[in-house]
């Protein structure tokens, strides 16, 4: 059971905007059993959309397109599938009403002629009503493929193959289970995992594969196997992931989809009664960001600082300023301070702090771009590190935005 996703829009190709749709489908056919064997982008052209549409339909049996169904010219998805499947285009009354419907209740104007142009679709076309759009989702079937065509906009093509298009694929097609189950692990790279795990690796089962998932500061263990007894299959898989975690049981985190590090980090410090600050200053707020963008953090989450420049972290942290001249802002020393005031001034049980050289300039550090001090502040005292992380600016920053959160877990498990 194989599906290609085909996305349409020169914005895409000029890189004006992310794919993340592809991304979503990908994922959720895959929790029905159906595997994405290609993913292509084109341009808005009729030629390469058709030839684009004739490839898949040699290579899959599910062909799910995105985008080019909007009122402008530019937009030719439905005109090209009517060439496509010898087809016209029709006015469909239920798609006119649902246009009418969201201009008189949302939009407060009428239509204009290209919106109401949307309801024209091909007449071989199933339509998939779009609650979200005014562009309707079509599904056709051709000598037993299935060709589903959807808008581009995000939140109307996760609502229609939430609501439509997995419902109709699970009646239509005979799936096998696709099962995955990633571990997520921070503190060891690839390869010193991999000599850890070599013997386990070896004599894994040929029906299940194991996929590296490397990052910058992390690695996702990926154990993957399919067929047609489902509790077979997660038996087996969750079998090996147990011996899995076993063996890297001191940076092993948890299981993706299931909790991460930083819902860890929630749990904990929310059980203890425990609260945290922040005062970073290479990472730029991208430590609080991930911190905030957990649903109660305010619990324990009290606040940071952004002392970017160097004289803000004697101005408001109250860093010694000899200190910094003695050591450089990018230190231990500066480090342990900022955690240290940082703790004072938000009266938290742990703070953080972050001081590094992110790049591309050496700016007011003595060391080389890369480097970077963390330190934690809490009541068992003061535990600091100093890394190189390397460049380019976004893998230092995101290194040490992965290596705090691994710092804070470690310390706040002590207890």
């Amino acid at each position: 059971m194989l599906a290609e996703i085909i996305t349409i829009g020169d914005e895409i190709l000029i890189g004006q905007i992310v794919d993340t749709n592809s991304a979503f489908i990908s994922k959720e056919l895959n929790k029905i059993g159906v595997q994405v064997y290609q993913i292509t982008s084109v341009q808005d052209d009729k030629t390469h959309i058709l030839k684009a549409l004739t490839n898949a339909k040699e290579n899959a049996d599910l062909i799910i397109v995105t985008g080019g169904l909007g009122p402008t010219k530019d937009d030719i998805t439905k005109q090209t599938f009517c060439e496509f499947f010898d087809d016209t285009l029709v006015e469909n009354t239920e798609v006119l009403k649902n246009i009418k419907h969201i201009f008189s209740t949302y939009i407060k104007r009428e239509p204009l002629p290209s919106n109401l142009q949307q309801a024209m679709v091909p007449s071989k076309a199933t339509i998939l009503n779009n609650e979200h759009g005014t562009a309707a989702g079509m599904w056709f079937e051709s000598n037993h493929k299935v060709f589903v065509s959807l808008p581009g906009v995000p939140y109307e093509m996760k609502a229609l193959i939430s609501n439509d298009v997995l419902p109709r694929v699970i009646n239509h097609f005979n799936r096998p289970f696709i099962y995955h189950k990633t571990l997520l692990t921070y503190g060891k790279g690839e390869s010193e995992i991999q000599e850890i795990i070599t013997s386990w690796e070896e004599a894994l089962p040929s029906s299940i594969k194991l996929a590296y998932l490397p990052s910058l500061g992390r690695v996702r263990l990926r154990l993957s196997s399919k067929g047609y007894d489902n509790d077979f299959l997660v038996a087996s898989v969750d079998s090996q992931m147990d011996k899995l975690y076993t063996m890297l049981d001191d940076i092993a985190v948890g299981y993706e989809d299931e909790t991460t590090i930083q819902e860890q980090i929630s749990e904990i410090l929310q059980k203890e009664n425990a609260t945290l600050s922040l005062a970073e200053s290479c990472t730029g707020g991208s430590i609080a960001q991930e911190i905030t963008a957990i649903a109660g953090s305010s619990v324990y989450f009290k606040g940071g600082i952004i002392p970017y420049a160097t004289t803000l972290k004697s101005d408001i942290l109250g860093v010694n300023s000899s200190l910094i001249k003695e050591h450089s802002v990018v230190s231990l020393e500066v480090a342990e301070a900022m955690a240290k005031q940082c703790r004072k001034l938000f009266d938290t049980t742990y703070a953080l702090s972050t001081t590094g050289i992110a790049g591309p300039t050496k700016g007011d550090g003595f060391d080389e771009v890369g480097t970077v001090c963390i330190a934690i502040a809490g009541p068992q005292g003061i535990t600091s590190e100093k890394f190189s992380f390397g460049k380019p600016r976004e893998r230092v920053i995101k290194k040490a935005v992965n290596k705090a959160f691994e710092m804070v877990l470690k310390e706040i498990s002590k207890n």
